[in-house]
């Protein structure tokens, strides 16, 4: 078997809606995502790899009205409209105190706990840069399980924080919308950089 074949792995289906014919959403059709797809969700994403196995994000999913309303005013404006129309909104989030489960996780490296504990600058940019792949992780697991995504940078890090996670560890890295997009509403894909324009090999 050539190295193309070895790679092709998966379906061209499936990386049609992973990836090429996958799309961002903002606007979306009137149907409430269940609990159970948001558990396939997870459980799909959560075997992506982290440093040391650290999985330091946490998703804490908005779907009521009341949850809605408060998350509003955290919103750029340009955010608000869609994230109205979408079934349901997850905060991506990280948790700051992460390396206290890490005797369970990497239980052959002991010391891993404390050699986070004692350095706060190792610890934060474990946690956002493992927290931010797991949230790309979560985009993908998303669409694998049928749903699709709006993905979001544009509101308050400080007032989702003080509004949702205020006296816990838990602080917020992006929001993603969720849902069953509305195809009629997308426009025209926007273009992707080439493979030269964007890698090198040395």
């Amino acid at each position: 078997m050539s190295s193309t074949q070895e790679a092709a792995v998966i379906s061209q289906e499936a990386v049609r809606q992973l990836f090429t014919e996958a799309r961002t959403h903002a606007s979306w059709l009137p149907k409430k995502v269940e609990v159970h797809t948001l558990h396939a969700l997870f459980d799909l994403l959560k075997w992506g790899p982290t440093s040391a196995n650290t999985q330091p994000a946490r998703f804490l999913f908005i779907q009521s009205a009341q949850a809605k309303e408060r998350l509003i005013p955290c919103l750029a404006p340009g955010n608000v409209e869609k994230t109205k129309a979408a079934p349901l909104t997850a905060i991506v989030a990280l948790d700051e105190k992460f390396h206290e489960l890490l005797p369970r996780f990497f239980p052959h490296m002991p010391q891993m706990k404390d050699m986070m504990a004692s350095n706060k600058t190792l610890a934060e940019t474990t946690a956002f840069r493992n927290g931010t792949l797991q949230g790309g992780y979560f985009i993908l697991a998303a669409r694998a399980v049928g749903l699709d995504c709006g993905p979001m940078s544009g509101f308050e890090n400080a007032k989702v924080d003080e509004t949702f996670f205020k006296g816990t560890t838990w602080k917020s890295n992006f929001l993603c919308n969720l849902g069953y997009g509305d195809a009629t509403k997308l426009h025209p894909r926007n273009p992707r950089l080439t493979f030269d324009e964007a890698c090198k090999i040395i």
